[in-house]
This record gives structure tokens, C-alpha cells and sequence, in this order.
């Protein structure tokens, strides 16, 4: 196994290397000027002026040139670059988003796991049962909605009909500052951006934890395991679900990233300041810097995720080797 770990990190390199060249490319091609808002916000700006400020960001510079100021920066200096619409490093502004997108993220995912897996189990256990088409139903309708219109018509209702949620942001103005009085109010405005954020992923696992149930369960083994006498609930949670969530398990490996690239749309509507916004903002203004580096963030979690599966899969089930 660990000749094989060592292996997969070796061939990460090149695939992180070949997208962050795409991902460069793509962004500096993009159409309009990455200062065109700086001019705007001070018309008095003088081309002098502009000509520093390109000297100072590298725009002066053709692409490749560009991409090794970049690159160096990153290998010899740590350094992602500086954010030309906030002014800031790149990494200060991260460091300042990430936090709460790590609690959103991390949020959804729990909550789609601990409830997708039970169902998906209940639904293969009592096929064409009232609660197996209800599932199914909720299923497909959760995967098919958009986040962003499922995100709108939530806020509409809880937010501005019930008036039960807030409407936006991460915590409130006014607030106590004890840690319980400030962990309700997180959570107060996490409700909405999390189930917005988590019923893609938790529908897809449901379907495909109660798709791969009714494989394993049909097998001759759980047959034999049932003319044993073994008890029901053994041969289910022993027997059926350790093989029956292997195929689950790049799923739910690949949700982490995945999550983090769809927190873009739903921060965006809830005005919840974290990565996700960021990403948008840096798009819509060409902080090409920021949007590298949220890029990348998620390439780098793309690969490794994908790695941990790898790994899961051996030690959830022996008969799997790699060495």
C-alpha cells in the first residue's frame, strides 16, 4: 500500500501542474481589463499611473512570464500573489474566507451522509413500500433542482414568508458573546445555505446507497447467510452494507471538492462570505490571483479525495490490494 500511495503522489504532481497552466491560461484569456474597475472608481487615474500599477500585478508581462512569476512565487516564497480589487495577499484573503466556508462545507456534508445512507438503506430493505416511492421521488426532484433556484424559492419561503431564518450573512449584528449564544446563531444562519448545499449530494448517494443495497442483498452469500439463521439485522449491517457501500464511497469522497465548487452559487445567494463569493467576486472583477488560488484549493482536495478512496476501498474491503 504504500509503495502505491507514494506512486499516486508522484503522478498528483503533473496533474496539479497541467491544470494550474489551463486554469492560468483560461482566466488571462478572458475579455476586458483586469484594472478596468480601478479606473472607474478613480476616473482621475493617470497613464502613468495605470503603468505602474500593471508593472506592479505583472500585466505588463506576456502570458508565460506571467505564469512563472506566479509559479516561483508559490514554490520559493509561498506566495499565491496579491488581490488587485481588496489589495490584500491572496493568502491573507483566503485565510479570512475560509472559515466559514470549512463550516458550511463541512455541515452539508454531514447532513447528507447521516441521512442519505439510513434511507437509501430503508428504501432497498422495503422496495415498492409507500416510503420507497416517496423517497425516490424526493430523490429525483433533489438532484434535478438547481442550487440556485432551490436556494431562492427557501429563502422566499422560510426567509421572507415565515420570516423563521435570516435572510443573508453569517452571524448576527447583535448577539451575545458567550459560545452558546454565538453557536445558535451560526447555526441559525447555516439552515438554509446547508440543506441548499447538501440535497444534491445527499439525493445522489440515496439512490445509488439503495441501487447498490439491492444488488448485495440479491446475492447467493446473503441467501446462504439467511438459511443460516443469522440474524436479519447481522446479516444486513455485517454482511450486505460493508459491500453494498464500497461504490458509495468515491461518491462520498468526491463531495468535499465537489461541495466546495457548488458553495460558489450558494453563498453567492445567501451573502454568505466565504470562498464561494469570493471565487464569484474574483471572476466577475478578473482578480485572476484569487481565482487561481480557490482553483487550485479545490484541485489539490480533487486529487486527494480521490487518493482516500483508493484507500478506503482497501481497508473496507481486504480482498482489494494495490501492492
Amino acid at each position: 500500500m504504500s509503495v502505491y500511495v507514494i506512486r499516486r503522489f508522484l503522478q498528483i504532481l503533473p496533474v496539479l501542474f497541467l491544470i494550474s497552466i489551463a486554469t492560468f491560461a483560461l482566466l488571462n484569456a478572458m475579455p476586458g481589463d483586469p484594472l478596468a474597475e480601478l479606473m472607474m472608481a478613480d476616473p482621475d487615474m493617470s497613464q502613468e499611473d495605470l503603468a505602474n500599477l500593471r508593472r506592479i500585478y505583472g500585466l505588463d508581462q506576456p502570458f508565460h512570464m506571467r505564469y512563472l512569476r506566479w509559479i516561483e512565487g508559490i514554490i520559493f516564497e509561498r506566495d499565491l500573489g496579491a488581490s488587485q480589487q481588496y489589495k490584500v495577499p491572496v493568502t491573507t484573503l483566503i485565510a479570512r474566507n475560509i472559515e466559514n466556508t470549512i463550516y458550511l462545507v463541512f455541515s452539508s456534508f454531514i447532513l447528507s451522509l447521516f441521512v442519505a445512507i439510513p434511507i437509501g438503506i430503508y428504501s432497498a430493505l422495503r422496495q415498492y413500500s409507500l416510503g420507497d416511492y416517496f423517497w425516490t421521488g424526493f430523490s429525483f426532484i433533489g438532484f434535478s433542482v438547481p442550487n440556485h433556484w432551490l436556494g431562492l424559492i427557501l429563502l422566499f419561503l422560510f426567509s421572507v414568508q415565515l420570516e423563521w431564518t435570516p435572510v443573508g450573512g453569517f452571524q448576527s449584528i447583535r448577539v451575545a458573546p458567550d459560545f452558546f449564544s454565538q453557536l445558535l446563531d451560526r447555526l441559525h444562519h447555516l439552515i438554509l445555505p446547508m440543506i441548499t448545499l447538501g440535497i444534491s449530494s445527499l439525493a445522489g448517494w440515496m439512490r445509488y446507497m439503495r441501487s447498490t443495497m439491492l444488488e448485495v442483498i440479491r446475492e447467493d452469500y446473503i441467501r446462504t447467510a439467511r438459511a443460516k439463521g443469522i440474524a436479519e439485522r447481522k446479516i444486513i449491517y455485517k454482511h450486505a452494507l460493508r459491500n453494498a457501500i464500497l461504490p458509495v464511497i468515491t461518491l462520498v469522497m468526491m463531495a468535499i471538492p465537489m461541495m466546495l465548487g457548488g458553495a460558489v452559487i450558494t453563498e453567492a445567494v445567501f451573502v454568505y462570505p466565504g470562498m464561494g463569493r469570493l471565487f464569484w467576486h474574483s471572476l466577475i472583477n478578473q482578480d485572476n490571483f484569487v481565482a487561481m488560488a480557490i482553483i487550485m484549493i479545490i484541485a489539490v482536495l480533487v486529487v486527494l479525495f480521490n487518493l482516500l478512496a483508493d484507500i478506503l476501498y482497501a481497508w473496507i474491503d481486504p480482498r482489494i490490494r494495490y501492492d
